[in-house]
């Protein structure tokens, strides 16, 4: 077949690490849309659902978070129901120091009321690094995430069997990215195992495959985060080799790094990834992996270079503006799939915690937690912003992709699980485990090597 055009890899993705942080958190504009416990389409909000956190006039709540202007606006507009109806003030601050400076002033006893908090590795750290100064959640937002969010989420904003930080912003990760358009042309059909999708792969590569088009293109270059979507491969390859149990085990070191069936699940992502049948189309050979830009290593799609893409929900911001992202658009994805029952789904998200326990700081963490917030966010949101939160209304959500991963999120048969690199000790996840899948794919460094060698960075106490 004629080559398409090629796509240049040279320039640094238009999106880094804080655009995806940016990304998986929130942002868009307004849409002026009613509903949900929010506007009820004469300009004012219906108060019923807000009844429960009392008359919270002359209160002021302050909330610190990574996210600035003008992404921070619909974190904004999201509180004016709970002001409106309980006379509470919500004073808003954003800050790119957010992760430094949320220590400082906690120990200069600065702490805002509410802070969201981007990994739970982070929580725990604050937790354990300053006693007393993290608050626990109150009755109405534990019964909030009890009733509306999958257990896991609960884990996640719980150190040491204390529940602290509710649920704001989830991802989905366990998706594939292709063309409807481009599958339906060539008799392709979605996969719903994984051994479905390695025959895919295979009868793509025997269809198209040649020294520029291949079944899959991947890209893991993000600066000096390079490697962190090359771990996001092995997270879901554990997910669907080990039980839900072995994977936690792992994300706390009870499951060596360097154990058979880490090697197992590395050798399942290899199968694909370090096969120069099967990458990078449109980039490259295998090494290219390793210089191609997360960001735009799914773009190679759109010139039929490549057909296959892993990455997560928040890809959607990635493509050119001109590209329709939905299930009869130019682009769509699919989840990423396992040959059991379960869904397992990786993802991540970011928790609001407290560090006062005055009553209007746990009913605004409460509000947080609740229908009528996640609703009234999902309706100023463009696409982007997900929550995992069951009584969200999927019509509110703008974003076929974000409407899908909901409905991941929020299934009964899913198994969701956290990002282990966001788990992970930090010289471990934000380190050794990022250059360590760097290696293996740049200079071809054995899988037992690369795992013995993160294993031995573990921390030993």
């Amino acid at each position: 077949m004629a080559h398409p055009r090629r796509i240049s890899t040279g320039a640094a993705a238009i999106v880094g690490i804080a655009a995806l942080a940016l990304t998986a958190c929130g942002g868009g504009s307004s849409n002026g849309a009613g509903g949900d416990g929010g506007n009820d389409g004469d300009g004012k909000t219906d108060c019923a659902g807000y009844e429960q956190y009392g008359d919270l006039s002359g209160e002021t709540v302050t909330v610190y978070t990574s996210i600035v202007t003008p992404e921070d606006t619909p974190h904004i507009e999201s509180y004016k129901p709970f002001e409106e109806c309980t006379g509470a003030k919500i004073e808003y601050e954003g800050s790119r120091q957010f992760e430094a400076q949320l220590p400082v002033r906690i120990r200069a006893g600065n702490a805002p009321d509410i802070a969201y908090i981007p990994q739970p590795g982070l929580l725990q750290t604050l937790v354990t690094q300053n006693p007393g100064a993290v608050k626990a959640a109150g009755e109405l937002a534990n019964k909030n995430v009890d009733e509306y969010y999958n257990e896991a989420w609960k884990g996640y904003g719980s150190v040491d069997g204390t529940f602290y930080a509710v649920p704001v912003g989830a991802n989905a990760k366990s998706f594939v990215w292709y063309s409807p358009s481009t599958f339906a042309d060539n008799g392709y059909e979605v996969p719903e195992t994984w051994d479905a999708l390695m025959d895919l792969t295979k009868k793509i590569a025997a269809d198209h495959g040649d020294d520029y088009v291949k079944p899959w293109c991947v890209g893991i270059e993000s600066g000096p985060a390079t490697g962190w979507p090359a771990t996001d491969w092995l997270e879901d390859a554990m997910l669907r080799t080990v039980t839900p149990e072995e994977y936690d085990q792992w994300v706390t070191g009870d499951l060596a790094f360097n154990d058979a069936k880490v090697l197992t699940a590395l050798n399942m992502v290899g199968d694909i990834v370090k096969n120069p049948d099967y990458v990078n189309g449109g980039l490259g050979g295998v090494q290219s992996i390793a210089t191609a830009a997360f960001g735009e290593a799914g773009l190679p799609i759109l010139e039929d270079a490549c057909f296959l893409h892993r990455q997560a929900s928040f890809f959607q911001a990635n493509w050119p503006e001109d590209v329709k992202v939905a299930e009869d658009g130019d682009v769509f994805a699919f989840y990423l799939p396992s040959n059991g029952d379960d869904k397992p789904v990786l993802g991540g998200g970011e928790f609001a915690a407290a560090f006062s326990d005055r009553p209007a700081v746990q009913a605004f963490q409460a509000y947080l937690a609740s229908p009528e917030w996640v609703n009234e966010k999902a309706k100023v949101s463009g696409p982007g912003w997900l929550s995992a939160n069951s009584g969200l209304d999927p019509a509110n959500l703008e974003s076929p992709i974000d409407q899908l991963s909901f409905e991941l999120l929020t299934d009964e048969n899913t198994i969701f699980r956290f990002d282990a690199s966001d788990l992970m000790p930090g010289e471990v996840g934000a380190g050794t485990f990022w250059t360590g899948m760097t290696e293996w794919i740049a200079t071809d460094k054995d899988s037992q090597r690369v795992l013995d060698d993160i294993a031995a960075s573990w921390p030993k106490s």
